[in-house]
C-alpha cells in the first residue's frame, strides 16, 4: 500500500513517473482517485483498469466505504492487483490546510503546514480487506480476506512523500503545457512491514498521524535545506536521478492531447443530440 501526500494533481503524474522502471509494478497497481476524475479523457482507461473513484464529503462518506470494500473484493485479486495507492489526506492541501489546522486545534494535535491529518477510513478498509492471517492465525488487518489461500495479501506500506521546489506543486495542466520552466521533484519513500502497522482503529488512527507529522518533519527540512535529511546514521541522504526519454515524453504528450481532443467531441455530440 502506496501512502502519498497530496498538493496538486500532478502527484498522480509525478508517481506515475516514479514507478515506469518498477517492472509490473503499473499494471498490478490500483488507484484510489476523486470521483471528478471519472469524468477526464484518462477516466475511461481508469474506469477499464479497475481503480476506484470516492466521493469525497461527510454525507458519503460511510457510503463509499462500503462500495470502496466491495470494490476490493471483487477487483483487486481477480485481476491480480498487488499494489494499491492512496492519498490519505482526502484532497489537496491547499483546500484542506485549514479545515484540518482547526481540527488539529480542537483536539490537541500538532499543528501542521506541509501536510494535512490525514483520514483514517479508506486505509483502515484496505488493510481489513488486503491483508492476510498472518503466521500464528490472527488477522493482522481484522476480518481480513481468506478466500484466496494463495495470496500473501499486502506485505508493506510504502510511506512516500513527494516535494516541490519552493513548496511550489505542479499541476497536470503543466505537465502538458510545460508553461513553467524546468524543476526537479523529490520524492522520499520509506518502507513498513505491514505486520507492525496496528489494525485497531485508535492505534491506526496514532500510527497514520504519526506518519504525517514526520511527513511535515521531512517537508519543512526540505524546504530550509532544498533536500531531504539523511537516515539516522548516515551523513548524506541516498538518492538516485530519474529522467524520462524526450521521445516517450513526446508519446504521452500526444496521446494526451488526442484524448481531449476526442473527449470534448464526445461532449460537444452528446450535448447537440440532448438539446
Amino acid at each position: 500500500m502506496v501512502l502519498v501526500n497530496h498538493q496538486a494533481t500532478g502527484d498522480v503524474c509525478t508517481l506515475m513517473m516514479c514507478l515506469q522502471d518498477k517492472g509490473t509494478v503499473v499494471r498490478q497497481m490500483m488507484w484510489l482517485m476523486d470521483h471528478i476524475f471519472k469524468y477526464t479523457n484518462f477516466g475511461i482507461v481508469s474506469l477499464i483498469h479497475g481503480d476506484f473513484f470516492i466521493r469525497q464529503g461527510r454525507t458519503h462518506r460511510d457510503q463509499q466505504l462500503v462500495l470502496l470494500r466491495e470494490h476490493l473484493e471483487k477487483y483487486y485479486r481477480s485481476r491480480n492487483r498487488k499494489w494499491i495507492v492512496l492519498f490519505p489526506e482526502g484532497g489537496f492541501l491547499r483546500k484542506r490546510r485549514e479545515t484540518s489546522q482547526a481540527f488539529a486545534k480542537k483536539n490537541n494535535l500538532p499543528f501542521l503546514k506541509h501536510v494535512t491529518l490525514p483520514r483514517i477510513g479508506a486505509t483502515q478498509v484496505i488493510l481489513k480487506t488486503l491483508v492476510a492471517p498472518q503466521e500464528n492465525g490472527t488477522p493482522s488487518g481484522g476480518d481480513a480476506v481468506r478466500k484466496e489461500s494463495k495470496s500473501k495479501g499486502l506485505q508493506w506500506v510504502i510511506d512516500t512523500t513527494i516535494a516541490y521546489p519552493k513548496a511550489e506543486p505542479i499541476d497536470i495542466q503543466t505537465w502538458i503545457l510545460g508553461y513553467r520552466q524546468p524543476t526537479v521533484t523529490h520524492v522520499h519513500y520509506r518502507i513498513f512491514p505491514v505486520k507492525d502497522v496496528p489494525a485497531e482503529p485508535e492505534a491506526l488512527t496514532n500510527w497514520l498521524y504519526q506518519r504525517f507529522i514526520e511527513k511535515e518533519d521531512l517537508l519543512t527540512h526540505f524546504y530550509e535545506t532544498g533536500a531531504f535529511p539523511p537516515p539516522k546514521g548516515q551523513t548524506k541522504a541516498i538518492s538516485r536521478e530519474m529522467t524520462l526519454s524526450n521521445l516517450w515524453l513526446v508519446a504521452i504528450q500526444s496521446f494526451a492531447f488526442l484524448s481531449g481532443g476526442m473527449w470534448y467531441c464526445l461532449f460537444q455530440y452528446l450535448y447537440h443530440c440532448l438539446f
